[in-house]
């Protein structure tokens, strides 16, 4: 049976499109539809349930170390109300999830991603010594405002939320309502995302979608704003066999560090390259080139595999992510797809597609 969040009976007033997606029945758009939703959050402000995305609290003495032991690092260098984007390696220096972290007085809160999330939770059980303490938090809800107004709106209800930087986050009142606020998002936008209790999660959103320039935003928006900045999602450019250097993450890993799981193969790649890099794609024509589509080389022979791709409104055409031979991942080499009958040309280029207007 599927789960259900907190906005669910919100979602439905609101005319939402419902669908599975990891284990929940989550919106994926709104009556407007999914172009009209990204265009909105580019240009003004949109309000996502990411409420399905798994939240969890790492406690006791050490924490910081001991998760330091479990990603490529940088985590003990946090300081309270600092986060970092990471991931969490298996011992094959494969990717097991992309997280949040964020450093607490009281311990680290994670983010994870909600099909991960069982998983993810084992993991650390797993090996976090007794010291540490993993509590998971079910009883929060997660919102995300984005956009170039959100930052207008915020000040409306938090100076001190509104006046966060980039990957920062602090505790306050949103509307009386107790709130962890952080200063993040992943939609290439300037934004927030809201963790607070499930009871007053309604209550929150109906204030915000009350704000001049606010709309609710589905997932289907959410992902198209993701692929134009460049964004992994797990399960797609991201998996148990993908390492952070393949996908690009290398400036995750911290100089020196090698006692994270995996850390062996992961720094011969570093040192010896890898067969296969993660790239962006400018599609000719104007069919999407889809995810699992083989790419060939001029001379037919294979080259890679699209992992993400579709129409980017931003840019008025198909962009696409994947990856492909090592020797082929410069810039400008074309690459070919065939979808249908139609043979389409593929040109790599450099991530993001879009510039990031994140708030540093």
């Amino acid at each position: 049976m599927l789960k259900q969040t907190s906005l669910y009976p919100l979602h439905l007033e609101l005319g939402a499109k419902m669908a599975p997606f990891a284990g929940y029945e989550m919106p994926i758009h709104y009556p407007g539809g999914i172009l009209h939703e990204h265009r909105h959050c580019r240009t003004r402000a949109g309000l996502f349930d990411v409420s399905h995305m798994g939240q969890c609290l790492i406690s006791g003495d050490g924490a910081t170390d001991e998760l330091e032991r479990l990603t490529p690092g940088g985590i003990a260098e946090l300081i309270p109300g600092q986060m970092k984007y990471t991931v969490l390696t298996n011992d094959h220096g494969g990717i097991i999830d992309d997280i949040i972290v964020l450093r607490r007085k009281d311990g680290l809160t994670l983010i994870v991603n909600a099909a991960c999330a069982a998983k993810d939770y084992r993991h650390l059980s797993e090996r976090l010594s007794g010291a540490c303490r993993l509590l998971e938090m079910s009883d929060r809800s997660l919102l995300a405002l984005q956009g170039p107004m959100a930052a207008a709106v915020m000040q409306n209800y938090s100076a001190a939320a509104a006046g966060l930087t980039f990957m920062h986050a602090v505790e306050t009142e949103l509307n009386g309502v107790p709130c962890l606020v952080s200063r993040s998002g992943y939609t290439g936008e300037d934004g927030f995302e809201i963790s607070l209790e499930n009871r007053h999660a309604e209550r929150l959103a109906r204030k915000l979608l009350e704000e001049t320039g606010v709309e609710p935003i589905g997932l289907g928006a959410r992902d198209t704003l993701r692929l134009e900045a460049g964004l992994c999602l797990y399960g797609h450019e991201l998996d148990d066999n993908i390492t952070p250097v393949e996908a690009g993450l290398q400036w995750l890993i911290r100089k020196g560090h090698r006692e994270f799981p995996g850390a062996g193969k992961i720094h011969r790649q570093l040192e010896q390259g890898v067969e296969q890099k993660r790239v962006g794609f400018i599609v000719e024509g104007r069919i999407p080139v889809r995810e699992g589509v083989g790419l060939k080389d001029e001379n037919g022979c294979d080259a890679g595999r699209i992992t993400s791709g579709g129409f980017a409104p931003s840019l008025d055409r198909p962009v696409a992510m994947g990856f492909v031979r090592s020797e082929l991942a410069a810039p400008g080499v074309v690459l070919y797809a065939q979808v249908r009958s139609h043979r389409i040309a593929l040109t790599v280029t450099r991530l993001p597609f879009i510039s990031p207007r994140y708030h540093r």
